[in-house]
């Protein structure tokens, strides 16, 4: 080991869980790493690490789970490189899986253009579908592909395949008229390169002697395969992952094969585990482990509170409406420069958030969220009540119309949302106008509100606002100095109606608890958890006492 003085430094600034883990020698090891204990900077070391042991930084391949991470990561290996080396930065590959297969596709002359939308593909194979039959069958098609690895055209020679696969194979059928691929075939199809090439698997092997894996608690079958087989026979792979974290079982996640690899896959596998969560406060800390403690599915560990894990725990019961529950929330955090972020079980949750920064003219970013009063159906229902009435009170004239503008409008009425996609049906959509008439005594009136709303969303919502509005899906990975999760109560978060219709619902409810866990430890110098007292989610029944949940608003120490 040359021990290049800034490699030296950086692994001294390590705490000792982490460098053990740096400098692991090379060969199968799983890095556990809980939230907030610093998994970046242990990749990095790694990475710099290994260089400095010899390694040639073409050699060197580090797998993200997606393009944020990848340029997080890429940034901070440029900046931990540049010392050693001016170019060594650049000739480690730092890839998400999909990108990586791009780029073995292309390698290879496989043609990979046009990259297909699902969602149009499965429009024109299935137009009769509705919206949330459409969501359910993106996944199959997926788990087809990815987990499964079921061939279309074995499908299309069996004559007793049923409507699903039949679906799944005109699916492909389409995919191969137009003469693309999809997001999944990206892995799928390097996948099949790979195995089906001896010497096109020799040269990846060598661009990837050693291989680094972030979040492999999220890995599908096929990024696992792949991954698996780019490291063997040698099986140099650093995996970096958190059971805990665990949260995509609908794209294709089973924390079941991160808790299986030793015994499965890699035999040979080194566990180091990273203990100590450098971002809650202890209070914070010690109540989200005490709730993912009731998983049987997860690995025992240690975590433990920073030296510097200063903060506090609110639980804030209250029998209020939504919004004002929302606005009290917002209006509750100390005006010090830092930022927050009000999180939920789904998007349809936020709306009620967002209307608490509209009155109380707080700019947010929410990205993700469509709202109602965005949606073009609301002008389209305003003119057909002007066509309808215009002399009338708007709430008479919009009351006449659900046999005529808005069937339209209600026709997805039992329109379902996934975790991952909680976007408005029509339905609220129509709900909502009615409920905006109420309060004007005319069309105009209302049109007026309506387009000033508008205008005032406009101004409030901008990239650059300290506050976020986010799924707790949405924030993995993320941290805020203040957090809010609302709606944690019984029946909302844990979803009753998605374990309710899973195949297994004690996994589901594990996955469920296991994703507020991460939404609370999201948290770095307050948490606020908001629910009904009446009705306190099981969550909070398994993380605080009862005579805690009873109380009156009050941090926890």
């Amino acid at each position: 080991m040359s021990g290049h003085p800034s490699l030296v430094e950086r692994l001294a600034r390590l705490a000792p869980d982490q460098r053990r883990a740096a400098v692991a020698p090379p060969g199968p090891v799983l890095c556990v790493a809980p939230a907030g204990s610093g998994k970046t900077t242990t990749l990095v070391a790694r990475i710099a690490w290994l260089i400095d042991e010899g390694a040639p930084p073409e050699s060197i391949c580090a797998i993200t789970f997606n393009k944020r991470a990848a340029e997080e990561l890429r940034e901070r290996v440029a900046a931990a490189l540049e010392p050693m080396g001016a170019d060594l930065a650049a000739r480690v590959r730092i890839r998400t899986f999909h990108a990586l297969g791009l780029e073995m596709l292309r390698g290879a002359g496989e043609r990979v253009e046009p990259l297909l939308d699902r969602e149009e593909i499965l429009k024109a194979v299935r137009p009769d579908l509705a919206p949330a039959e459409r969501r359910r069958l993106d996944t199959i098609v997926s788990r087809f592909k990815l987990d499964l690895d079921i061939d279309p055209l074995a499908i299309e020679a069996d004559p007793d395949a049923g409507p699903v696969a039949r679906t799944f194979a005109a699916y492909e059928a389409e995919i191969r008229r137009r003469g693309g691929l999809d997001f999944d075939d990206l892995v799928a199809r390097a996948l099949r390169l790979l195995e089906g090439s001896a010497a096109v698997l020799a040269e990846w092997r060598e661009r990837c002697a050693h291989l680094l894996v972030d979040e492999a608690q999220d890995l599908d079958r096929a990024q696992l395969r792949l991954a698996l087989l780019l490291a063997a026979p040698a099986n140099r792979i650093f995996l970096v992952g958190d059971d805990d974290q665990s949260i995509y079982g609908w794209r294709l996640a089973d924390v079941r094969r991160l808790l299986g690899l030793a015994d499965e896959a890699l035999p040979n596998l080194t566990r180091v585990d990273l203990e100590t969560n450098y971002r809650c406060p202890a209070p914070v800390l010690e109540r989200a482990v005490r709730l993912v403690e009731n998983n049987v599915e997860r690995f025992a560990k240690v975590i433990r509170a920073g030296p510097n894990a200063a903060g506090r725990l609110v639980l804030a019961p209250s029998a209020a409406d939504d919004v004002d529950r929302a606005a009290a929330v917002l209006a509750s955090w100390p005006d010090d420069g830092g930022t927050r972020a009000v999180l939920a079980r789904t998007n349809r949750e936020l709306l009620p958030v967002v209307a608490a920064a509209l009155w109380l003219s707080m700019p947010f970013r929410a990205a993700e969220l469509r709202l109602p009063i965005e949606s073009p159906l609301v002008d389209e229902l305003l003119d057909a009540a002007r066509a309808n009435g215009p002399a009338e009170a708007p709430l008479i004239t919009l009351g006449r119309l659900p046999d005529r503008a808005t069937v339209a409008a209600t026709r997805a009425v039992n329109e379902e949302t996934a975790a991952e996609d909680d976007s408005m049906d029509r339905r609220a959509v129509a709900t909502a106008v009615i409920g905006w008439a109420a309060g004007e005594p005319t069309l105009d009136a209302l049109r007026h509100a309506i387009a000033q709303t508008r205008s005032k969303l406009d101004e409030l919502r901008r990239d650059d606002a300290p506050l976020l509005l986010a799924t707790a899906h949405g924030t993995k990975g993320l941290e805020f100095d203040h957090v809010a999760v609302i709606g944690l109560d019984d029946g909302r978060f844990p979803s009753a109606r998605s374990v309710a219709e899973a195949v297994e619902p004690e996994r589901a409810l594990e996955e469920e608890r296991r994703l507020a866990y991460v939404a609370w430890t999201r948290a770095r110098r307050s948490l606020t958890l908001v629910y009904d007292p009446g009705s306190p989610s099981l969550f909070l029944r398994e993380a605080f006492d009862e005579d805690e949940l009873g109380a009156t608003t009050r941090p926890l120490r």
